[in-house]
This record gives C-alpha cells, structure tokens and sequence, in this order.
C-alpha cells in the first residue's frame, strides 16, 4: 500500500526558493515559517507532506524557483518534518511515488542518527532497527498509528516483541517517522523510540499515476539470479479515489565459513564436570565439556608442557558451515479513499507474503563429547571413551592450541529449513473537521501474521578420526583435514540420527482509537490547543512447537523397513547439494563433504509429514492475551518569546495492561495439565517537550519524560522452553514480571544553516529500572519432569535416547532486578554543495555519528578483573554522499558499528564474546532516460564484510579473541540491475 505517500506529483518535487533552514525574508508567495504555524495542532502526530505543482527535471528553474526531485528531495522534505516536529523526530520520505530510497526500508533507517541495523545473514537484507543503545525489542513499530507484530526467517517461534522489516517489500510505504522522545499520543512501550510505517492513499497524489519498477538481482556468493519488480495504479474522480500496488521478489544468496557454536575452553576447566560429586550443582566448566588424553602413548606435545597442552584453548566445534537461501516475496497494497473539504475516509490493507528455503551443511570435528567409538555413552576420558589425544600440537600467541589430534569424532548435518510468513492488515479510518478548530479521528484496524519454521536435519559420524585443524593459515577458511579417510565417501560415516521440528507462531491484533483535537486559540502568532484521546488494543500471540523425529525414526517407509533398519548411507552424495564451497585459497578447507539430499529427507522420509504428525510440545506452548487500553491528555502550544517563536507539548499518558496466559505445567510424572494465569499493571506516564526558534535557522528543543517496554511473551507466558534442544538448557517463564519503565531526557540544537542543510548535535539519558535479569541454576533432568525426547539425547552423550534422572541441566529464571543507565551524543549533517562550480554542485552528504555510554553488568574474570560490557556498540557513524544533476544520480553509503558483547556472565574460561565491529558500503547508479525510463543499479555489502562473532580475554597473554572466532562468514554483494518509471 504504501508505494504512494510523498511520492505523487504533488508531492514528488519539492521548491526550495523557501527552504527549511535557511530561510530568506517573507514574500506574499512564501510565507515566513516562523510566524506560520510550525506543527499541526496534533503535535508530532504524521501528517501528509503539503504538495506543489508538478514539475519536470532532476533539477533547474521554472519562475525563478528552485526544483529539486530525486534523493535530494527525500532528504529536503525529511528536514522540514524534523524541523516542524516538536520533540525529535527524524523522517525517511520517497524520493516519488513508488520510489522509496533504499529497496529495505530498514536500509534506510540506518541514516538516522542512533539508529542501527541489524542484517538477516541467510538473505543479506536489513531485518531489525535499534534506537540509541537498546535491542530491537526496545522499540515499537506501527503502521499507520496502528500497533502491530510480525517476524520471518529463523525467529519464528521466539514469541519476542521486536518487528522484522524484511517481510515487507519497500515500494509498500511512502513515509517513515522515528520518535525518539515519548508523545502522549504515541503506542507505549518504545523505550528506545517508535518507528510509524504510513502507507499511501490516493489523494496523496491526485490524478491518475502508473509506476513500475523491473529488476534482476545477483549475488556474488551464489552466483545466481533472481527477479524483483513492481506495479503501482492510482487514481482519482471527483472526491473518490482508488490505489492498488503489487511488489515481488526473489533473491538466492549463499555464504560459508568457519563454526565453533559456542565459544573456546580448556581440557583443564572442560573436564571439571566429570568430577561432580553427586548430588551436587555442577562446577563451572566452561561452555562445554571435554578432556584431552594426556596420558596416551602416541600423545605428542610438539615441545610444549603438560600443563601447556592442558590449558590450551579449544572450540566447542572445529567445523565447515554453509548455507543457500532461497527467499521469495510478494506484497499487495490497496487504498479506497473519500475526501472533502471536511471529512477524509479511506479503507486501506496490506498483504505480504515471505518465504525462505534454505539448505545448511555442516562439518567438522565435535570437541565437546567426542567419541572414540560408536555407541560409547561414557564422557570423554573415561571408560570406553579414552578422550582426544594431542598427537602434534601447538600453540598461538593467544593461547589456541592447534594441530593434529587423534581419537576425535567428525560430526557432519544436513538441515533444511523452510520458514514462511503470511501478514494481513487492514484499517478502516476517518477525520472530520466539526468546526474550523475541532477535528475528530477515529479509526479500526485488524491484523494477523502466521508464522512458521521448520529445520530438519541428519546427522552422522565418523568415530576414532585423526584430524588436523589449523586457523592461523585463514581465521575463516582455516585448514581442517582427516588423514587418511575420505570426508566425501558416504562409507566413511555411521550412527545416523534424525532431528526433526516445526515450530509455529501466530499474532492477532485488534485496535480502535479515537482522537480529538480542539485548537481553542489559534491567530497565527499564539497557538493553544488541546488533544485527548483513547485507544484499545487486544493481542493474541500462540506459541506452538512439534518434534516428529520419533515418528520419522520408526515409521514404515514406502519402500519397506524403517529409518532404523534401511541402508541410510546410500542415500547420502559424496558432496554439498549447492556445489563446491569457497576456500578462501585454502586448499586445506573442506570444500566437498558427502550430505543428505533434501529430496531424501522430505520425500523419503518425509519430515513435512512426520512433523505434521508430532503431538505439540506442551512444555513450550501456551497462548497469551494482553489486553491494553489507554488513555491520553497533551497540551500544545505556541508563543512568541524574546522575538522568536517557542512550541511545546506536554501530556500524560495511563495505560492498563492485563494478561490472560493459557500455558502447561508439568504433573510432575513427565506429563503436563492446563493452566491459566492471568495478571496485570498500570502506569501513568507523563512527558514534555519543547521547540525554541532562538533564531530563524537555530532551533533548541528539550524534552523529557517516561515511557516502558513490556518484556519478551516467552519470558512471561512460557512454561519451560527448550531453546536449543541439542543444549542442555531449559528456560522457565514467570508471568509475574513487570515492564521495565525508563525516565529520559533529552536536549538538542539545529543549525539550518542553508538551504537543505543541517548541522545538529543532541545529548539523551535513559534511567531503566526493573530490568529483567537472568538468573542461572543446575538442577537435574528428573526434577523437571521432561520426557528425553525434548532433546536430542544423542548430542546430548546419550545414544540410546534416553537422558538419566540425574542429568545436569542449565535452568533460566528470568526476574525483575537491576537497572540500566545508558547516555549518549548524537551528531548529524546534512548539506548540498550547490557552492560549488559546476558540474559538481550536484553534490551532497548526509552524515551522523553517535556515541553511548551504558552502565551495565561487568564481567569478572577468575583473576578478578572486571570489564564493563556494552550490548550496544560504544559508537556507530553513517556517511552517504550523493550526486544529482539532470539525469544522473549517483549515491554511496556506508554505516559502521563498533563491537557488542552478547553477556557478561562468566561460565568459568574467562572469556567475553563479542559480536564483531562492522562495516557496511551499499551504493546506487540511476540514470534517467526520460519521465518515462530510468536506469538503475543498486549494490549492497560491496566490499563483501567479513561478519563474525570472538572471544576475547580480558586478561594477557589471552587477550586478543579475533583468533577464537564464531560464524566467521561472507555473505557476499548483491548487484541488482533494472529500469523504473512513472506514466
């Protein structure tokens, strides 16, 4: 729907003889922006950008007044809606109708000053936006004032709170507003701010348009094509208008590289839960548990010490990764609008359709319970498992032991994933202008996103394997060899086992709200008006998960005998379904390795079915309503001061909450029965802002306030989820916890000091409390009431399939405890370089740059030095330069983050996990032909970034974890080639 607003002829080009900024005296034909009216009566509510008469050309002169089209036009009108805002406000508008910036409208949010972009690596797409140093959960998302909730991809099932932008096709919205500070009339809970989504309308842009787009998208990783187009109609008679838009994409994107799944550790801490007393909480023994066989005769330390080799640091997983994802995508928009002088009604709905296929291989030597011999349920290093032996090894300067080992088991999986999301929306609204200073807005909508993963996998095993693993010759492709045994022969493998699941999730929501607005003084110099308003949402998400490996496992297959029974292996090809895998020019990465054919295990053994089939998990399901009304008060105002202007907003905000959680509990006989819970909380929350002209091109504005955001559904409704079922961890829900509440403040100077330019700098603080908290116990398997098959009990040293009571497993409880304090300084410029001679005064930059400082958790080494983590970057800059004149645009952009830790819990190896510093440059080239063709290329990930997580000591000499990396990946460049135009 959204492929119009801001984008119609109207609204397509914008004239700048009166720009936002630099503004020059008042004439009869421009009227003097600091005596009009600089906000609506609404406040900072979204309004439609005033429109102009259409105009031809990238650029020129008509009647001596500037007109500017194109991506220069997206940022000029973006400026005079931060400019007319009261609190802050940042604004991405389209370039046209149908033309947005960015083909991923979180691509382009990552513009805005403390914004950051969290990237899907399967689909090399924007997916996720945080806003000034706080998770994506942090933030609310609506779409036309409207909540609402979806997600995609591997999330489905995680039942969180944040919003997946990569479900909708770009050409769907014409507009997006990002708050930063709270508004009475805004959705609560955003304490990191809220993103509105405004979808277009035909009024928007009067008269008949006709726009499309066409485009064929490449990937440098998969070296295939894809499809990707649009188709935009619009039109209007007399005071009725209609729109109709459809968006279809298809891209396939590849990316390999090297795994541990799950940090580094030592034969010395790694062996310490063997040695448990019974009975007892399990010891910290790192992230997981192994023990080398030191004591072996063919054991060879290579010149290092016992107590060398001992300590040296191992991953959980010396293991190959790839993955192709083939990922499809189709968005239809429709309008039906009536307007008058006084009344506006329109009918609007949205409906997108993702899908994602894709295929993960994987292979490499499993450090953590690695077998000597099939069928050996002893750990490592005791009875029939003898443990790894050191047959020639060595050390970095880091402290990574590396080499040749014997004894290990090489581990190899093939999973196909499919995952698909269906969002439908629909919204009903209407404004009425009672008199000339009342006006009245209501409007319905409806909204439902289904969503569903389902990951089936084989994995199989080669047992008392001599491998040599080497990173220094390449971090990501780093050497990984069996001597001796052929990784391609599907004969070299053994113990085949099946893990199949389907997980589920579905979010209905329903709003109504109502606003009044009642300007009770307005002679242009002094505006007093007066907002009230309500709103009820009602929200329903359903958490459902199947597991049909069981019934894979032993039901008939067509052609006779069982999974159990069949010759397994001459199913398997002696390589990786989607080709030979990158290298990185190491002849030493296993680039061929026998798998599993999807057509074996969706057809063969028919995991679609098997899934179907599965009883749903009861542990993890639950179904949970929260029920919200609220209701609002804001003053608006504006006055004369000290021969300037001053605006300001000030309201309250009540919001009462209540929850109704229909989950399981166990009987404790490892069955479950029905339980209902139902719980609920209020708050009041106030917040003002202030607008001050001290100039005609200086604008102060303070702000301040109190917002909350709701915890995770999963964390509140869940009754024991299992994560990762190859990980011993369980996770509790606890329907007693509280939203976290944030008071923040905020206080920013503008400089427009030319025309569409913009220097600004800006200064927040949140104070968080009642933040939740993990708190981490061990408690054995029987004391939860599980059956074994909520794990895969053979990764987890249990072929039999069969977990004993005693069993220690990780147990999280997620409580209200602790705060969180973050501030920060956000800088932001923006400027065309029309100064310049020509031809180069077609050039321009928009540029921001933010710094955070959070007090949050330290981690405590066992030396006892402390480090504070970040899990946000400590700073974040975005540059994008451009170039329009007549025809030609040009425009490259490039957005860094600094690194994230993900915990700062220490699991007993001292080591802190980072998500890496990265660097993204996407760049575009359109030239256009006429009103009717343009030409255009569009390039993300250009310089290919190397993305990836490390493990880094706080203590020397094993400080630097750049070495000890996980999902060390390229997900290559995506070139999409193609014409667009208007009619």
């Amino acid at each position: 729907m959204a492929l119009l607003l801001a984008g119609s002829p109207a609204a397509a080009q914008t004239n700048l003889s009166t720009p936002p900024g630099a503004n020059p005296a008042p004439s009869a034909q421009s009227p003097d922006p600091q005596t009009a009216p600089a906000a609506p009566p609404a406040s900072d509510t979204p309004t439609a950008p005033t429109a102009v008469p259409p105009q031809d050309g990238a650029s020129g002169t008509e009647g001596g007044e500037i007109v500017v089209t194109g991506f220069r036009r997206s940022l000029a009108e973006g400026l005079e809606l931060k400019r007319e805002a009261i609190g802050v406000r940042d604004s991405i508008v389209a370039e046209d109708i149908g033309k947005f910036p960015e083909a991923n409208v979180a691509d382009s949010l990552q513009r805005i000053p403390g914004v950051i972009l969290s990237r899907d690596g399967a689909s090399n797409e924007g997916q996720r936006i945080s806003i000034r140093g706080l998770g994506s959960e942090f933030t609310v998302t609506t779409i036309n004032m409207a909540p609402v909730r979806t997600t995609s991809s591997l999330d489905a099932g995680g039942s969180s709170r944040n919003f997946n932008y990569d479900v909708f096709p770009s050409e769907l919205f014409g507009r997006v507003d990002v708050y930063k500070t709270p508004l009475a009339n805004l959705e609560e809970g955003g304490i990191g701010g809220n993103v509105d989504l405004q979808t277009p309308r035909p009024f928007d842009s009067k008269g008949r348009v006709i726009r499309y787009t066409a485009q064929g998208n490449y990937n440098t990783q998969s070296k295939r094509w894809g499809p990707r187009g649009s188709l935009l109609l619009s039109d209007t008679v007399g005071n009725f208008g209609a729109l109709v838009g459809v968006a279809y994409s298809r891209t396939v994107n590849e990316r390999s590289g090297f795994q541990s799944t799950g940090g580094y550790n030592s034969s010395v801490i790694g062996s310490g839960g063997y040695r448990t007393p019974p009975g007892q909480t399990r010891p910290l023994v790192g992230p997981f548990e192994f023990q080398l066989d030191l004591d072996n005769p063919r054991a060879n330390f290579g010149g290092l010490t016992r107590e060398q080799v001992a300590n040296g640091l191992l991953p959980r997983f010396y293991r190959v990764f790839a993955s192709d994802n083939e990922r499809e995508r189709l968005g239809l928009v429709g309008s039906l609008q009536y307007k008058t002088d006084r009344l506006d009604i329109s009918l609007d709905g949205i409906y997108s359709h993702l899908k994602d296929i894709g295929d993960e291989f994987t292979w490499g030597v499993a450090v953590r319970n690695s077998r000597t011999v099939p069928g050996s349920t002893d750990p490592a290093g005791r009875g029939t498992n003898s443990g790894i032996i050191p047959l020639d090894v060595k050390l970095d300067q880091y402290n990574n032991l590396y080499g040749t080992f014997g004894n290990t088991s090489v581990l190899t999986e093939s999973l196909y994933r499919t995952s698909e999301t269906k969002f439908r929306y629909g919204i009903l609204r209407a404004s009425y202008d009672v008199t000339d200073a009342v006006k009245l807005s209501v409007q319905g909508n409806l909204s439902d996103s289904r969503a569903y993963k389902e990951g089936n996998r084989i994995l199989s095993n080669m047992y008392g394997v001599t491998t040599t693993f080497d990173p220094t010759v390449n971090v990501t492709y780093p050497t990984i060899t069996t001597p001796g045994l052929d990784p391609t022969d599907p004969r070299n493998y053994s113990v085949p086992t099946l893990g199949f699941g389907r997980d589920e999730e579905d979010d209905k929501q329903r709003n109504v709200r109502a606003v009044v607005d009642w300007n009770m003084v307005d002679d242009g110099d002094r505006l007093f008006a007066l907002k009230l308003g309500g709103s009820y949402v009602s929200t329903v998400k359903e958490i459902r998960r199947r597991d049909g490996s069981t019934i894979a496992t032993n039901r008939v297959l067509p052609g006779g005998g069982t999974f159990r029974t069949i010759d397994v292996f001459a199913n398997m090809d002696p390589f990786v379904q989607f080709g030979s895998l990158r290298n990185g020019g190491n002849a030493g990465f296993p680039s061929q390795f026998a798998t599993f054919p999807r057509s074996f295990v969706e057809g063969t053994l028919d995991a679609g079915g098997a899934n179907a089939a599965a009883p749903v998990q009861l542990n993890g399901a639950f179904r949970a309503e929260e029920i919200v009304s609220t209701g609002f008060f804001e003053v608006n105002f504006k006055l004369p001061l000290l021969g300037s202007e001053l605006r300001g907003n000030a309201g309250v905000r009540y919001s009462d909450t209540r929850t109704v959680v229909d989950n399981y509990v166990t009987n404790g006989r490892g069955g479950f029965v029905p339980a209902n819970r139902r719980g609920g909380y209020d708050n009041w929350l106030p917040s003002a802002s202030l607008a001050f002209d001290a100039t005609r091109n200086l604008t102060l504005r303070a702000s301040a306030g109190q917002t909350i955001t709701r915890n995770a559904l999963s964390s509140i409704a869940g009754s024991t989820v299992i994560g990762n079922p190859f990980n011993a961890d369980v996770t509790v829900g606890n329907p007693d916890l509280r939203p976290q509440l944030a008071t923040q403040y905020d206080a920013v100077a503008e400089w427009y000091f030319a025309p569409g330019a913009l220097l600004s700098a800006g200064v927040f603080k949140k104070d968080i409390t009642d933040r939740p908290f993990s708190f981490q116990d061990f408690v054995s398997f029987g004391s939860l009431g599980l059956s074994s098959n909520v794990f895969n009990a053979l990764s987890l040293g249990f072929p039999s399939g069969i977990i004993p009571d005693d069993f220690q497993i990780r147990r999280t409880r997620i409580i209200n405890q602790g705060e969180l304090k973050l501030k920060g300084l956000e800088v932001g410029y923006q400027q065309n370089f029309t100064f310049l001679p020509k031809p180069f005064d077609g050039l321009g930059v928009t540029s921001s740059f933010t710094l955070i400082d959070q007090e949050g958790g330290d981690f405590i080494a066992s030396t006892g030095t402390r480090r504070s983590i970040s899990f946000v970057p400590d700073y974040s800059y975005s540059i994008t330069g451009f170039y329009e004149k007549g025809p030609v645009s040009i425009r490259g952009s490039y957005n860094y983050r600094a690194k994230t830790g993900t915990s700062f819990v220490n699991v007993g190896n001292d080591q802190i996990a980072y998500v890496a510093p990265q660097g993204f440059l996407d760049g575009t080239v359109s030239y256009r032909v006429n009103d009717y063709i343009e030409l255009r290329v569009d390039a993300l990930n250009i310089t290919n970034e190397n993305v990836y997580l490390y493990y880094e000591n706080p203590d020397q000499p094993d400080g630097n974890g750049l070495s000890r990396r996980d999902n060390s990946f390229f997900n290559g460049t995506t070139i999409s080639f193609g014409i667009r135009g208007k009619f």
